[in-house]
């Protein structure tokens, strides 16, 4: 019996360690899929200018209201650009309804459409996705001032009104928040 226990004993420990090294690995793996997925990210957001002041802009919104962004300081504002006509910027439309809902009055969640042909066509994308957060109607001179070259774009501004990162692409209610209180 104590051959059986020893022999038991070193089973027990022999696959400890090798759940041990499987469980490294996988943290591995998800550290490398994480540091690719943030060195692309940074790659696309290279050109943005980050750390520096926001632009500032007084633009109407959809409901005719006129918006200026240094009147908005205070607070932290999410700032999206995008166009009717893209398709990934339908997606992340519910999650900037996701992200309005969740921050409710503790920061702004603005959106700037921009590369729209007529303002009929913002309207009926803000319908169509039942858009719950301000829509403003920006322009090419908006978009050279932000560098915006792709949608959508977000800025993350600071309650002192700079620029404290930025996404492009499709980003989770989880990954605005992470940006937006990093």
């Amino acid at each position: 019996m104590p051959l059986m226990k020893r022999v038991l004993e070193s089973l027990r420990h022999a696959w400890s360690r090798a759940r041990e090294r499987e469980w490294v690995r996988h943290v591995m793996d998800i550290g490398m899929v994480a540091l690719i997925f943030m060195a692309i990210a940074t790659w696309q957001t290279r050109h943005l200018p980050t750390g520096a002041p926001a632009p500032d802009f007084t633009l109407r919104t959809l409901s005719g209201e006129q918006v200026r962004l240094s009147e908005l300081r205070g607070k932290p504002v999410v700032l999206s650009f995008w166009a009717p006509w893209c398709g990934v910027c339908k997606a992340e439309s519910s999650t900037l309804s996701g992200l309005q809902g969740t921050v409710g009055g503790s920061a702004h969640v603005l959106s700037v459409a921009v590369a729209y042909e007529h303002e009929e066509d913002v309207r009926r994308f803000a319908k169509e996705h039942e858009v719950d957060y301000p829509v403003l109607l920006g322009g090419p001179e908006l978009m050279r001032a932000y560098a915006v070259e792709q949608f959508p774009t977000t800025f993350f501004v600071s309650s002192e009104g700079r620029i404290e990162r930025a996404a492009v692409g499709y980003t989770t209610r989880l990954g605005l928040l992470w940006r937006m209180w990093l």
